[in-house]
């Protein structure tokens, strides 16, 4: 790696460090989630300052070349936190699933209330001719 490309790695893992920081304390991003991005910022500030540390990397994990086994390393750090992102989607997606079935059977528990309210009706909802009253409170 030569000197100029190891400069341009630390300023821009640097600035975007800075970045996630930033927006940390502006309250746009949460902690946990922002712990990979400075992590990876870190490897690739270790990485640039030590550039043998690769290599070695390199030759522990038998990749041919340091370039391969950075792009190895990139590629599953980024899978694993796809993999993190899906688990917390599913997650919302239960919650949100189960929060609207919530509101569904508290709407309708309260519309049952009110109809139950209105003065001459029975409980279907109909008055003393008959005439369906449930229908005036959705409208």
């Amino acid at each position: 790696m030569t000197v100029t490309l190891r400069i341009v790695v630390i300023i821009v893992s640097v600035l975007t460090t800075a970045m996630i920081l930033r927006k940390i304390r502006n309250a746009r991003l949460q902690i946990e989630d922002s712990i990979f991005w400075i992590g990876f910022c870190a490897m690739l500030i270790l990485f640039s300052l030590f550039p043998g540390l690769p290599d070695l990397m390199s030759r522990l994990a038998g990749t041919y070349t340091t370039a391969n086994f950075i792009y190895l390393a990139v590629i599953f750090l980024l899978i694993v936190k796809l993999f993190h992102m899906t688990l917390k989607l599913s997650e919302l997606e239960t919650k949100v699933r189960a929060l609207v079935q919530e509101m569904a059977l508290e709407d309708n528990r309260r519309r049952r209330e009110e109809e139950a309210r209105l003065p001459g009706c029975d409980k279907k909802g109909e008055d003393e001719n008959g005439k369906n009253r449930g229908n005036a409170l959705r409208d």
